[in-house]
């Protein structure tokens, strides 16, 4: 995929993209968060790359936060009702045109962005409007790779996957 030679930033949702859809309540009754190991490591291979990442999701929950954070990613954008107005902006502060940016996402909060960028993705698993808008869907459903899929493939296509000692290390 030639276009995937453009990009150089990526954003992500979590709930349904990073985090499986399916969200288990506490006792607390706040929801907790399952995370994929493989996705980590290529969010924070990513970041080690030079490449833009920024999280924008609905959720509140600073776990969440504190993961990403730990990954080396500083644009996270938690509560976020409305995703667009976010994304327009983050584009511009980062000097990025739409044509450079992957968005990834998995329900309807999600399609202004994916319609927004150049390279929209979604999870296996997303609804169908975000798989029709989508020019790429993943053959791993939320959480459970489809982030570490579109970050590989954007490496492998760049030549930026795998090509150093820092890649075999978090």
């Amino acid at each position: 995929m030639e276009e995937l030679t453009k990009i150089r930033a990526f954003v992500f949702d979590v709930d349904g993209v990073l985090s499986p859809s399916t969200i288990p309540l506490g006792e607390d009754g706040f929801p907790t968060r399952m995370v994929n190991i493989k996705d980590g490591y290529a969010l924070q291979l990513a970041v080690k790359k030079g490449y833009k990442i920024a999280i924008i999701t609905g959720g509140t929950c600073e776990a969440v936060r504190r993961r990403f954070e730990a990954l080396g990613i500083t644009d996270i954008f938690m509560g976020s009702a409305k995703k667009l107005p976010i994304l327009r902006e983050w584009i511009a502060t980062n000097h990025l045109s739409a044509e450079e940016v992957i968005y990834m996402g998995d329900d309807i909060p999600d399609l202004p962005c994916m319609r927004e960028v150049g390279f929209p993705c979604a999870p296996y698993d997303a609804c169908w409007e975000c798989r029709e808008t989508a020019l790429y869907v993943s053959k791993f459903s939320g959480g459970y790779g489809c982030g570490r899929d579109i970050l590989e493939k954007v490496m492998k296509a760049q030549g930026a996957w795998l090509t150093d000692a820092e890649a075999f290390g978090w």
